[in-house]
C-alpha cells in the first residue's frame, strides 16, 4: 500500500474532520473513496474525449440508435 501526503486549505481540512468525526470514520478513508470515484468519473471523460477526437470514429444518431435499440 503506498502512502501519500496531501496538503489541504483549512476550509478543506476542516470539513473532512467534521466528516469523519461525524460519522467514526477516518480521513483517509474518505479520502480514499473519494480519489476511487474521482478516478473512475476522470477516466470515463478521458476515455470519452479521445473518442471523440479520433478521426476515425464513427457515430451513429439518435434516431439510429433507437432503430437499432427497438426503441
Amino acid at each position: 500500500m503506498t502512502v501519500l501526503n496531501v496538503k489541504l486549505d483549512d476550509e478543506t481540512a476542516t470539513r473532512l474532520d467534521l466528516l469523519a468525526k461525524g460519522s467514526q470514520r477516518t480521513k483517509s478513508s474518505y479520502i480514499k473513496e473519494m480519489l476511487e470515484l474521482y478516478l473512475e468519473d476522470f477516466e470515463d471523460g478521458i476515455s470519452a474525449l479521445e473518442r471523440i477526437n479520433d478521426n476515425n470514429a464513427e457515430f451513429v444518431s439518435l434516431e439510429d440508435a433507437k432503430k437499432e435499440l427497438g426503441l
